[in-house]
């Protein structure tokens, strides 16, 4: 197989590499422009990882990548989300790198291409957890411009599987609650929780099913992978309380969801789990417990978002 990820430098990139580039026969090509991605979590000097620093929203560069590397398969993982507000930058990034990343791959004549979609393209669902066949109606620039760039790839004239995921949680994670809660409480800094509800997926359980959608013979179009479970942030606040032995005085603030932010996003993956004969395992305490495992041995990057914080973060 030759694989090439978009993106790949980013938490599930990096943990696809982890599980993919001992394979025999395999050839790994990533393009990322280390925005949100880094490059120190990728192997170094592998023979058959070779490693591009650029933006998909290159079109030039992303023809001389495919016609020098001619992909069996590609992971469409590349995304911009670092500001909330730069519309243009995420437009450039998740639409035109994504009308860029489809023609090139149906120029050269790729097997399969998986698409990594936001939950968000659900915006505010009318009933949780989230069926597969929900309308999409996003609201915010990342929602707005990744559902956009989906579009485009179901259009073209590719074999396609899009992926609209849970919150994936592993090695690496650099976005959202878990690795927040960590830092600030082992820094003794207070926190907040957002009065919302999400759907957290261990990265193994993940990667079982990465395994059967990258395969040409799998089903195509847009499924949801997901738990189907849903737990509050509060939930994952007192976790990471409970795993680092911390004793509160006073219950962590709760704050209403922020205009640009979603109160429940958790997916109904039953008809991927039909399709795929798939269904994730690992319990929601074992996948944040094992996460802070990991802090605990490797540390936290630098932590982004694709919400506005509210205003009691700056107090």
């Amino acid at each position: 197989m030759k694989l090439l990820i978009t993106g790949g430098a980013g938490c599930l990139g990096a943990n696809i590499i982890d599980a993919y580039l001992e394979r025999p026969g395999m050839e790994i090509l990533v393009l990322d422009n280390f925005a949100t991605g880094y490059r120190a979590s990728l192997p170094q000097n592998a023979e058959n990882l070779e490693i591009i620093e650029g933006s998909v929203s290159d079109e030039a560069l992303v023809n001389r990548v495919f016609d020098g590397f001619k992909p069996t398969h590609v992971i469409h993982s590349a995304a911009a989300y670092k500001d909330p507000d730069d519309w243009v930058e995420d437009a450039r990034t998740n639409v035109l790198g994504s009308i860029y990343v489809a023609r090139a791959s149906e120029r050269v004549g790729v097997k399969r291409l998986v698409n990594f979609q936001t939950s968000l393209t659900f915006g505010r669902p009318e009933t949780t957890p989230i069926p597969n066949d929900a309308p999409s109606k996003p609201f915010t620039s990342y929602g707005v411009s990744k559902t956009a760039g989906e579009q485009v790839m179901l259009a073209a004239n590719l074999n396609v599987v899009s992926l609209r995921l849970s919150n994936i949680t592993g090695p690496r994670l650099s976005i959202g609650p878990i690795p927040t809660f960590y830092t600030r409480l082992k820094a003794g800094k207070g926190c907040f929780c957002s009065d919302t509800y999400r759907d957290f997926m261990d990265m193994s359980d993940f990667m079982a099913f990465l395994e059967l959608a990258l395969d040409a013979d799998a089903p195509q179009g847009v499924f949801n992978v997901g738990t189907g479970e849903s737990k509050s942030i509060n939930d994952v606040f007192d976790q990471a309380v409970a795993y680092l032995g911390i004793t509160m005085d006073e219950p962590v603030p709760v704050v209403p969801a922020g205009a640009d932010d979603v109160q429940t996003v958790v997916l109904d993956a039953s008809e991927t789990e039909k399709a795929f004969n798939w269904k994730a395992k690992v319990s929601f305490e074992d996948t944040i417990r094992k996460m802070y495992q990991w802090y605990d041995e490797f540390g936290v990057t630098a932590i982004f978002s694709h919400v506005k914080a509210p205003d009691v973060e700056k107090k």
